[in-house]
């Protein structure tokens, strides 16, 4: 059997996860520039490894250096003293402008997003992170428990209490029925 090239293996088993790490490193860095560094220096680590990689498991090899080149990064840098206020109001501002802005149901959309974001602000960061790799960014709970390097019975925990948390707080905002009601009046 042919030995690969290291850029046929990388080809094979990199690039068809970029997309997954690039969702994956925005969750860690709620930063699209520092999200878009890190799967590049992840890249660059991937490519210098790749021969050293057996074939198996290619997201959670990469998500794994991912990982760590994060930890990696966030020990050389200083804690931030003080977080930007405007960058929730940029993220609104910022709402591609199309055809569908002009529909009637999305001033709904926008509220139930606006109570959806309160929500899940008020989340720790062990709870937020959860539900961003697993609800937002679509990660099974192996991979999600592989990138933030808990067992996986803490990722079903951790999702558990913050899905009851949201839910909750989506309910007293009056952004979500209350449990066991239908909508269907008596």
């Amino acid at each position: 059997m042919d030995e690969l090239s290291a850029d046929a293996k990388f080809e094979q088993y990199v690039l068809p996860e970029i997309e997954v790490m690039l969702r994956v490193a925005r969750s860690l860095t709620r930063n699209r520039a520092d999200a878009e560094d890190l799967v590049q220096d992840t890249l660059v680590r991937a490519y210098k490894a790749i021969d050293r990689f057996d074939g198996r498991f290619p997201r959670a090899w990469l998500l794994t250096i991912l990982r760590n080149t994060n930890i990696n990064r966030n020990r050389r840098r200083r804690p931030e003293l003080l977080r930007d206020p405007d960058t929730q109001l940029e993220r609104v501002v910022a709402e591609p402008e199309d055809a569908d802005a002009l529909r009637p149901d999305r001033f709904i959309d926008f509220e139930l997003d606006a109570a959806l974001e309160d929500a899940l602000a008020t989340l720790t960061e062990p709870f937020a992170q959860v539900v961003e790799l697993v609800d937002i960014d679509g990660l099974a709970y192996a991979e999600a428990a592989e990138v933030l390097d808990v067992p996986i019975g803490t990722v079903m925990s951790r999702l558990h209490r913050a899905r009851k948390k949201l839910r909750d707080q989506l309910r007293d905002a009056g952004a979500a029925p209350a449990f066991g009601d239908t909508g269907r009046s008596s």
